[in-house]
C-alpha cells in the first residue's frame, strides 16, 4: 500500500482500567515510570515532599522528583475491596477491561485471585509483565481467565538487557536467568492458550539490533509491538521509524483509542508477518490539563492515557489520570464525586463522534 495513500482507521473508545496490583520488580530497568509512584522499597517511611527517586534497590521512577505524587504504593489485595473498587469505577465510566500493571504482576502472590475477581467482575483481564516469574504462576492465571500478556522485552541478549539496568544491575549472568525466565513466560502463554504480545521499548537507534533480533528469533505467532521511550522524545520515535524502513515495513491500518492518548499503527512485513508502532496522541483533559506546566508539545510526554487504580500503604484505594501529575491522584470515593467523571465521559464521546466521523467521510 502506498503510504501516501489514507490507511484505513480503527476507531474503539477507551474501556480500560489500568490497576497497579504492586510495586516489587527483580528488573532495574534505567528509563521505568512505575505507573507514576515512587519506588515502595526505597521509599518506606518516607512523607509527600521527601521521596526519592532512586535508591538502595537500584530501581527508579522518573518522574517522583515532579509528580508531587503523595503515597507509596502497596500490594493490593484479592478481596471484596477489589471487586467493589472495580464495580463503583466501571459503572461510573464504563470500563470493559482491566490491565494489570506493576513493579512486575507476576510477583503478586495472590495474581491469579484479582484475575479471577475481575473475571466474575465481568472485565476482560490483560497484563503488562517482564515474565521473570510468568512460568510459576500464569498457568493458574489462565485458569482464572487471563485473556492475554503483553511481555515487556528489554533485552534478547544478557548484554543487551544488562545495558538498560542500573549500574550496580549490570550483570550479564543475571540478565541471562531473566531472559531464560521470559522464554519460559512465553511458552507458559502458549501452553495456557493466554494470548502473548512482545512489547519493546526503543529509546533511540543502537537498539536496533535487539529489535531486529527479536522479530528474527520469535515465533511470528508472537505479536510485536514497538514502544517509544517517553524519556527519549523525537529521538526514540525517529529510532522506531528508521527500524522499520530497515525492515522494509508498509503501514497498512491505524487503530486509534477515543478518549485516551493511546494509538498504534500495523506495519506488514515482507512475509506478511505484522508488527506494531505504540505512539503517543496529543490528548488532553479539556479542563484539567488546560494551565498544567506540562502542557505543551515537549512536557507533556504521556498525555492523558486513561485511568489507573492504585492501593496506597495507608490500605486506601487511588485513582490516577496522569503519572507526571500525581498530585491529581483522588481516593476513589473522592475521585467518583468529582467532575473527573463528566469530564472523561465528554472527551471519550466527543472523540469518538470526532474520529468515526472523519473516518467515515
Amino acid at each position: 500500500m502506498p503510504t501516501s495513500m489514507p490507511l484505513p482507521t480503527h476507531v474503539s473508545p477507551d474501556s480500560t482500567l489500568r490497576v497497579k496490583i504492586g510495586d516489587a520488580c527483580g528488573l532495574t530497568c534505567t528509563f521505568c515510570h512505575n505507573e507514576g509512584t515512587p519506588v515502595a522499597q526505597d521509599n518506606y517511611g518516607r512523607n509527600e515532599g521527601n521521596f526519592v527517586t532512586a535508591g538502595r534497590s537500584g530501581r527508579v521512577s522518573i518522574y517522583t522528583a515532579t509528580n508531587h505524587v503523595s503515597f507509596v504504593p502497596a500490594r493490593m489485595p484479592a478481596d471484596a475491596s477489589f471487586s467493589d473498587a472495580l464495580a463503583a469505577l466501571s459503572d461510573a465510566l464504563d470500563f470493559t477491561e482491566v490491565h494489570l500493571t506493576g513493579g512486575e504482576p507476576t510477583l503478586h502472590p495472590e495474581v491469579d485471585g484479582l484475575t479471577r475477581l475481575a473475571v466474575e467482575a465481568g472485565f476482560r483481564v490483560g497484563m503488562t509483565s517482564n515474565g521473570e516469574n510468568g512460568a510459576a504462576v500464569l498457568p493458574s492465571c489462565a485458569a482464572a481467565g487471563l485473556d492475554r500478556v503483553n511481555f515487556s522485552i528489554f533485552g534478547t541478549t544478557p548484554d543487551e538487557l544488562a545495558e538498560v539496568q542500573g549500574a550496580r544491575f549490570r550483570n550479564p549472568g543475571r540478565a541471562a536467568r531473566k531472559i531464560t525466565a521470559l522464554k519460559q513466560s512465553i511458552q507458559a502463554c502458549a501452553e495456557s492458550g493466554v494470548k502473548a504480545t512482545a512489547n519493546i521499548v526503543v529509546p533511540d537507534y543502537r537498539h536496533a539490533e535487539r529489535v531486529h533480533r527479536l522479530l528474527d528469533e520469535y515465533s511470528s505467532d508472537l505479536s510485536v509491538r514497538l514502544l517509544n521511550s517517553l524519556d527519549h522524545g523525537s529521538t526514540s520515535i525517529e529510532a522506531i521509524e528508521r527500524i522499520l524502513r530497515d525492515r522494509g515495513a508498509v503501514p497498512v491500518a491505524r487503530y486509534v483509542t477515543a478518549g485516551a492518548s493511546g494509538s498504534r499503527t500495523a506495519y506488514r512485513l515482507p512475509g506478511e508477518r505484522q508488527v506494531f508502532f505504540k505512539q503517543i496522541r496529543p490528548v488532553r483533559l479539556p479542563d484539567t490539563c488546560t494551565g498544567c506546566r506540562f502542557n505543551n508539545g515537549t512536557d507533556c510526554q504521556e498525555g492523558y492515557y486513561g485511568v489507573r487504580l492504585y492501593y496506597d500503604n495507608h490500605g486506601q484505594y487511588q485513582v490516577g489520570v496522569c503519572i507526571q501529575r500525581m498530585d491529581l491522584c483522588l481516593p476513589i470515593d473522592k475521585f467518583l464525586a468529582s467532575g473527573l467523571i463528566a469530564e472523561i465521559r465528554a472527551l471519550r464521546d466527543g472523540e469518538w463522534n470526532r474520529l468515526v466521523t472523519r473516518r467515515a467521510g
